[in-house]
């Protein structure tokens, strides 16, 4: 939600955000599942960077990519030769066309509340067939990732038109798993550019699971990180991999 001041487009902030967010191993941990799929979506899919690799990849199936933001989607649509829709998950009124749904960039933790959070996990198992599979990733809540969340950590940047740049969060509230932050675009002198105000639901691995079950989907494999490390319950992430059943 942008709050003032906000002198820094939504379609400028949409190309900073692949700025800030190259290529990763969590991606590749995506594309390795994406490419053995015949049709894949991916629930909030932001400027489809995924799909767009796995088509580049050589996948000659379905590829769908839904996102809310209007921004983030056109600079997706440059590649015309993957679906794009508009929609939040619980939009996703598609039933057992997928046997793939993937979420990258811990876009998981945007299901804020217990309703919310039910009813997207109810649309993604709707949209699998039997057996598909669901793969995502969550910040683990005993690692306090958020306590890192300061402007001392702050990263800099120069952006698509060439100017320095101060990309640093706030956090405002902790509170029932779920934390409240801002984000702050500036100029490297300290003028803001634009505030947005958020929140990011952390989600404990038995809580987790416990919504799964009840969308109809068991875990077929946990793991720590992209590199499939053995997850033991204290790592920083909660890596997924639901079957629909």
């Amino acid at each position: 939600m942008p709050i003032s001041p906000r002198s820094y487009s939504d379609d400028d902030l949409a190309a900073l955000y692949d700025l800030l967010n190259p290529w990763a191993p969590g991606d590749d941990f995506l594309l390795s599942h994406a490419m053995t799929a015949d049709a894949v979506v991916d629930v909030g899919c932001g400027t489809g960077k995924l799909l767009r690799r796995v088509r580049r990849e050589g996948h000659a199936g379905r590829l769908l990519g839904i996102d809310p933001e209007g921004p983030s989607l056109r600079r997706a649509r440059a590649r015309e030769d993957v679906e794009w829709v508009e929609a939040r998950a619980v939009d996703l009124e598609r039933r057992g066309e997928f046997d793939l749904a993937v979420m990258g960039g811990n876009a998981f933790q945007e299901f804020v509340s217990d309703h919310e959070l039910r009813r997207s996990l109810e649309a993604v198992r709707s949209a699998l067939r039997g057996g598909g599979r669901f793969v995502f990733g969550t910040r683990n809540p005993v690692a306090r990732a958020w306590e890192r969340w300061v402007p001392d950590n702050a990263a800099e940047v120069v952006d698509h038109h060439g100017r320095a740049l101060r990309v640093e969060h706030r956090v405002e509230s902790v509170a029932d798993g779920v934390v409240t932050l801002t984000e702050t675009v500036a100029t490297r002198d300290g003028t803001a550019l634009r505030v947005d105000r958020g929140a990011l639901r952390f989600t404990p691995a038995g809580e987790l699971d416990r919504f799964l079950a009840g969308a109809g989907f068991e875990v077929a494999e946990r793991y720590a990180d992209a590199a499939r490390g053995p997850f033991t319950g204290t790592e920083d992430d909660i890596v997924t991999v639901a079957r629909a059943v």
